[in-house]
């Protein structure tokens, strides 16, 4: 390792049956087209039965030595994913984010295990990425991070002409406005860019102080979330009108609207080889910040 670099970086990986059965699955699909960062990152996958297995025989990653076996998802590995994305048991055993390729109508997605992995992601501030594309996306982030990003990464992370979508809960409404204003040359850099009710506004608020034209809204308002403003942008990313979404999520707070949230998750998981997704201002900022390094205005 060269001591200048950061050190490696450790993941957790699983992958639902759809994406790790097939040759030209997900899971195989993603290991081809991000084995090259994954190497040079030195990015430890920690992975689980099946994903394991499937990648340990595969051209890409069979005999990489950052490829570390967990239990299959019968026997704990997804539950020993949770405690380690907190941190662990013992020392060494502290996870910096997760790859799981989920297929939204696989039911195991909704086991208490997988909804806990997402949620100690959101809360503890680490990437929970769970679309193909988004993993794709993620490598590139991660080689941008370690100092070893290339042309291919630039490209992956152009903005340009791509879609996105801001979203954020109550109690984090200020931290996106936050976010926007600290990246807001990079996010005009959209092709477009679409909102939920209040989060607009503020969001359009922002941007006509920034010198946006005054009659011209910056995003393009939906309904708040309880009303259907979810429901309405994941019917854009399944059109694959939006292809990015940022979602700044509370998991502190009982969730009226679960149910709406979870249908833009599972939207997002639905084109996972188009869409992405962000859920927590930790998540969004780590990228902003690839994405500008690479892709200079």
């Amino acid at each position: 390792m060269t001591p200048d670099l950061p050190a490696p970086r450790r993941f957790g990986l699983a992958a639902s049956k759809l994406h790790r059965a097939a040759p030209d699955g997900g899971l195989l699909t993603w290991a081809r087209q991000s084995a090259s960062a994954i190497r040079q990152t030195e990015l430890r996958l920690h992975a689980v039965g099946g994903a394991y297995a499937t990648l340990s025989r595969s051209a890409e990653l069979g005999g990489y030595e950052g490829l570390v076996p967990y239990p299959s998802g019968g026997d704990g590995g997804l539950m020993r994913l949770v405690s380690h994305i907190a941190g662990g048991v013992d020392a060494g055993q502290s996870l910096d984010g997760i790859v799981y390729l989920i297929d939204p109508v696989d039911p195991s997605s909704l086991y208490p295990e997988a909804l806990a992995l997402k949620r100690q992601c959101v809360t503890h501030g680490k990437p929970f990425v769970s679309t193909v594309a988004g993993a794709i996306e993620w490598m590139a982030v991660e080689a941008v991070h370690a100092g070893r990003a290339d042309p291919g990464h630039a490209a992956l992370l152009d903005l340009t002409g791509r879609h996105l979508a801001l979203i954020a809960h109550d109690a984090l409404k200020d931290r996106m406005v936050d976010f926007a204003a600290e990246h807001f040359d990079l996010l005009c850099r959209a092709g477009s860019r679409v909102a939920t009710g209040t989060t607009g506004q503020r969001l359009n608020e922002l941007a006509w102080s920034r010198g946006w034209p005054p009659a011209t809204p910056w995003v393009r308002r939906c309904l708040s979330g309880p009303l259907g403003g979810d429901a309405q942008i994941a019917e854009l990313v399944l059109d694959q009108r939006c292809e990015k979404v940022l979602f700044f999520e509370d998991p502190h707070v009982a969730r009226q609207h679960e149910a709406d949230i979870q249908l833009l998750d599972r939207a997002v998981c639905s084109v996972s080889r188009h869409a992405s997704c962000a859920n927590s201002p930790a998540m969004a900022r780590r990228w902003a910040q690839a994405v500008a390094q690479v892709t200079p205005a």
